[in-house]
């Protein structure tokens, strides 16, 4: 943690980013960095790592967990991701696919890149929330299983 201190990008936040809660091992912390790290992966930005500290600082949540989730959507992954989220907000507006042709004119980005924008980010705000409540609730849940599990394990093996 000392050496993490001495780091010039680190004093920024001061003493808030060597808290230890943010670098423990706890369920609530783990989880809720999970989720918005997922809902972070669909910013169309590339601020995810500022993001990502900053959310982490304000809602205290596993720092390596959210950074470590916010990689899941990168230069591999991030045509496929952006593309299902432009389809799922497509969907949702009812949005007619029309034939998409590319032409670098400033006609083409006023016109032919601006009916795309709206679909796009409404897909990525629908996609953002649902993967942030869907891996919550699953990691909850795998959370809550693995505790049970070695709960009953631990339990019979106190028995006589």
């Amino acid at each position: 943690m000392q050496t993490l201190r001495n780091r010039w990008y680190v004093r920024v936040f001061g003493q808030r980013l060597t808290d230890p809660g943010l670098w423990s091992l706890q369920r609530r912390g783990i989880t809720g960095a999970f989720a918005v790290g997922l809902a972070i992966c669909f910013v169309p930005l590339p601020v995810h790592i500022p993001l990502a500290i900053a959310c982490a600082l304000m809602m205290r949540l596993n720092v390596p967990v959210i950074i470590g989730t916010i990689f899941l959507v990168n230069p591999l992954t991030m045509v496929p991701v952006y593309y299902l989220a432009f389809r799922v907000g497509a969907l949702t507006l009812g949005w007619k696919q029309k034939r998409f042709h590319f032409e670098l004119s400033w006609d083409w980005l006023q016109y032919g890149l601006g009916p795309l924008w709206k679909p796009f980010l409404l897909g990525c705000a629908i996609c953002a929330v649902l993967s942030a409540v869907l891996g919550w609730l699953s990691l909850e849940f795998i959370w809550r299983q693995r505790v049970r599990k070695k709960y009953r394990e631990r339990h019979h093996r106190a028995k006589p």
